[in-house]
Order: C-alpha cells, then sequence, then structure tokens
C-alpha cells in the first residue's frame, strides 16, 4: 500500500474518489466550506435534505459532475466532535473502508482535515484511517477455485493535510503496521490445521525473525526432553506431528533487562484427547492458536515500531490428539519447573502446554508475563464474546494492559484470582496441582493454574476464547478470527514503564 501526503488544497484531489468526515455541526468550516463553495452551496442542502449523513459510522456517496476533479465524494459521518471516541473513529473510517471495497476503486484520496478537531489530532486520525482501512477490508480467500473476474485492490491513498506531512507520515506508518499485525494474526488462526502444524508455525516465526532481525530458536521434541518440558509433551504424544517450542527474542535496550514474556498458547487443533469434545465443539478447533497467533501479531507490529523495550515471545506448539500413545485422565506428569500435574481432563491441555511456556519464558530471562490463550469456555459463559477475560497477581502490571487494551479498543475485564483459587489448583491429593478443579469458575481456574508457574513475577493471563473469532461481520473485520490482542501486546510494549517493587 502507498501512501502519498498533499499539501495542496483538497479540492485539487483527482482521484477515483475523495473521502471526506462531516462532523454534526451547524455549518461547514475549512475544507469542506471550500468543497460546498465548489458545489455552488448543494452540500448544505444535502445535509438539510438528510442525503448526506453526519451520523457516526454512516456512509454517504455522491457523485461530483465535474465540480471537483475526484469522479464521487464518500462522505464518512463522525457525528458530534465532542462524542468522537478512537474507537468510534476507526469504526466510522471502517465502514467506508468497506464502501469503498465494494466501489472497486484502485486508489482514493483523502481530505485528513475534514476529521480533525479540538479532540482528535492529525496523528491520531492518520493512525486510525490506515489501521482501519487495512482490518476493515481484510479478507481470508480460503481455498475455493478462484473466478476470472479480475480483483480490484487499492494501490495508493492520497492524503490531503496542512498539517505537518513527515509526523502524519509516520502516524500513517504506525497505523498500517498495526493493521498488518492483526491482519497477520487473523490469517494464521483462519489457517486449517492440517495446513498450520506446529512445524509451519515455527516457519512462519523464523520468517519474522528473518524479516524483522530478532533472535529465533525453535526447540524440537528431543530438546524438549532434556530440559524436562513435560507439561507440553504430555500434550503432544498421541499426536504424529512433532512440538514446537517456538521464541524470538527482540533487544530494544542496550542490556537485557526489564523483559516483557508474551507467552501464547500454540494448540493448532484440539481434538480434547481422551476427554473427547463432543462433534459441534470439536469444529473450530483449527483457531486454538489464537493465543500464538495474538503473540506473532504482536511481534511484526514491535518488528515495524520498534520500541525501546526488550520482548521474549515463546509459543509453546502442539496438536492435541487422540491414539494408544496419547495422555490420560489420571496421568501424573512433570512440567519443567518440576512441579507435578495430576491430568483430571485432557482437554485442559492449554494450561499444560502454557505452564512449559511460562517457565522457559523466564528461563529466556522475562521479568514480566503476559499470556495469551483460547483457554475456556467458561469465560464465553462469564462475560460473552466480546471481552476478554483477565488475571493477574499485580495490579500495576495489569493497569498498563488495561490502558493499552482501551486504547486498542480490545476490552479485557479483570476476574478475581484468590487464595482459594490456588488452593483448588493445588488440590490433587497425589502432585503438586491438578489441572482441572471442576467447573465452578471455570475461567478462573484455568488462568489460576498457569499463575502457578509465574511464581513471583508480575503475570497477566488474558483468556481470548470469546474474542478470537466472531460469527458476523462487523465495521472492522469479517466474521471469522479477529487478530485479538495483537495490538493490545504491541501497545503494552510500546508504552511500558518498569514496575518500582515496594
Amino acid at each position: 500500500m502507498n501512501f502519498s501526503i498533499n499539501q495542496n488544497p483538497v479540492t485539487q484531489a483527482a482521484q477515483e474518489c475523495l473521502v471526506v468526515g462531516i462532523y454534526n455541526q451547524p455549518s461547514f468550516e475549512g475544507e469542506l466550506k471550500e468543497l460546498d463553495e465548489q458545489f455552488e452551496g448543494y452540500l448544505t442542502t444535502l445535509v438539510k435534505d438528510g442525503d448526506v449523513s453526519s451520523k457516526a459510522k454512516n456512509v454517504s456517496k455522491i457523485h461530483t459532475f465535474g465540480k471537483i476533479e475526484s469522479k464521487r465524494i464518500l462522505f464518512v459521518g463522525l457525528g458530534k466532535q465532542k462524542e468522537l471516541t478512537f474507537d468510534l473513529l476507526k469504526e466510522s473510517i471502517g465502514v467506508a473502508s468497506k464502501a469503498l471495497k465494494e466501489m472497486k476503486v484502485s486508489s482514493f484520496s483523502i481530505a485528513l482535515d475534514t476529521f480533525v478537531s479540538e479532540e482528535m489530532v492529525a496523528t491520531d486520525v492518520a493512525h486510525a484511517f490506515t489501521e482501519a482501512f487495512t482490518m476493515a477490508t481484510y479478507e481470508f480467500h480460503g481455498y475455493k477455485k478462484k473466478s476470472n473476474e479480475p480483483e480490484v485492490h487499492v494501490e495508493s491513498m492520497e492524503f490531503f493535510t496542512g498539517f505537518d506531512a513527515k509526523e502524519v507520515e509516520t502516524a500513517l506508518q504506525i497505523g498500517s503496521a498495526f493493521g498488518n499485525g492483526v491482519n497477520s494474526a487473523r490469517t494464521l488462526v483462519n489457517t486449517p490445521g492440517n495446513l498450520l502444524t506446529s512445524t509451519k508455525l515455527a516457519e512462519y516465526a523464523l520468517e519474522l525473525a528473518k524479516r524483522y532481525d530478532f533472535e529465533a530458536e525453535i526447540l524440537d521434541k528431543e530438546e524438549m526432553e532434556n530440559l524436562g518440558m513435560g507439561a507440553l509433551l504430555a500434550v503432544n504424544q498421541g499426536s504424529v506431528e512433532p512440538p514446537k517450542m517456538i521464541v524470538l527474542k527482540y533487544n530494544g535496550r542496550d542490556e537485557w533487562k526489564d523483559v516483557i514474556g508474551l507467552v501464547g498458547k500454540g494448540i493448532t487443533f484440539d481434538t480434547g484427547g481422551y476427554s473427547l469434545k463432543p462433534k459441534d465443539g470439536i469444529v473450530g478447533m483449527k483457531t486454538d492458536m489464537g493465543g500464538a497467533a495474538a503473540v506473532l501479531g504482536a511481534m511484526e507490529i514491535i518488528g515495524e515500531t520498534k520500541p525501546e523495550q526488550n520482548v521474549v515471545a515463546v509459543i509453546p506448539s502442539t496438536d492435541n490428539m487422540v491414539s494408544g500413545a496419547a495422555f490420560k485422565p489420571d496421568d501424573v506428569i512433570t512440567s519443567m519447573s518440576g512441579k507435578t500435574i495430576e491430568v483430571l481432563n485432557t482437554d485442559a491441555e492449554g494450561r499444560l502446554a502454557l505452564a512449559d511456556g511460562m517457565t522457559y519464558a523466564k528461563h529466556q530471562g522475562a521479568n514480566y508475563l503476559v499470556d495469551v490463550a483460547t483457554l475456556t469456555g467458561g469465560v464465553i459463559v462469564a462475560l460473552g464474546e466480546d471481552k476478554t477475560g483477565a488475571l493477574t497477581n499485580n495490579e500495576a502490571f495489569f493497569e498498563q494492559v488495561l490502558e493499552a487494551s482501551s486504547e486498542s479498543g480490545e476490552y479485557i475485564w479483570q476476574l478475581p484470582y484468590t487464595e482459594n483459587d490456588k488452593k483448588r489448583v493445588r488440590g490433587s491429593e497425589i502432585a503438586d496441582l491438578n489441572n482441572s478443579p471442576g467447573r465452578a469458575g471455570h475461567a478462573i481456574m484455568g488462568g489460576a493454574f498457569v499463575g502457578e508457574f509465574a511464581d513471583n513475577l508480575p503475570w497477566v493471563h488474558l483468556d481470548i476464547a470469546g474474542t478470537a473469532t466472531t460469527k458476523g461481520k462487523y465495521e472492522l473485520g469479517p466474521a471469522g478470527a479477529t487478530g485479538v490482542m495483537a495490538r493490545t501486546l504491541a501497545l503494552l510494549v510500546e508504552r511500558f514503564e518498569p514496575i518500582q517493587s515496594k
């Protein structure tokens, strides 16, 4: 995607379409006033008659009939200036982006300054535009036979603005990086499990490492055995596909300190093992590596934006299959940390993989931990499908994660995490932990189990079982994978402030 900045009057825009923001206010100002003059006041009439709407997330298209160089104008309703949030701006741009896609334009212009207000500065608008456009126009083409109809893709955007061109261009690039990171995560989640094995996921991570000069390490089964990663290896026992422990390191500081560890669940397909999922529940389990996808999407954004932070990404990856060699309920396994685990449910496998992932992140020098996982159906029962559930052992660290999620529009809700919860996961009579203390507080129990491997490090658990996919189209994307938490993790890294120990 090519971006260009043009500081000429917007009336000179000569692309196929000109995109204009319109607020609900008494009269036109600035560029809108200039455009109205070119139309001899008819734009004002169109607004008064309701043919052009200023309501947020509404778009209106008109033909210019040669009044200006562009053939059409697409008006993007923004509502009242004081009520426009960054999220609502992106959603409004997302609706407009889908309209542009339907129009099949290959290039268009944006009157950037018509979106700017006292509450919304030019750089925020620029970031919002490229992030929202990139996300809203995403498609996963799948594997259907292609038609002969030629596809039209947007190849260039021209931004008309009177604001600082360098600052605007930087914001455009950052917004694009965030959108592309989300879309990469979406594609990973949408890919079938037979095509995205742990080996393929590792190969993808190595491609990222090569592109952005990350340090990379891929542990194979023998290396895991030597390190005692009995939890991840137990999940892998029933599979013909080898497991992988995927590690990427981004060094944004002179010293390897204050390292943020991002740990993503990478179960490429989950049958439930011997605790077999029902026929309806097993469909869609290709998405059980949504946490891994979020971490890799975040690493792509980090590679593009280059924040001054240290990050280690750790992805324990395998599928969870049924065979004569598969692990079973009543098995006792030993994790890399040395803690023993009584297996009461082989469908509670993600937390086992994360156990070794958390321990290995600490082994790689992580000082702070965030794990991301499609972990429990219980979080959907508790919070629905639009909120990610969270647990933490450190409120100061959680506040930074919460701020990042609020800015990205990826909402999280903190669940309680008490001593009673810890006692329940430590409730086995024959091992240090049990992996399934029962259905009561299911989402909390899953997170509490993972928390046993954080020890004293500040830790946040993010359960994205409800938010990793969506059943219907929405302003910033189609049905399917959402790429959730890629932006939140990247923003956390970008804005992170080390926590002062008391």
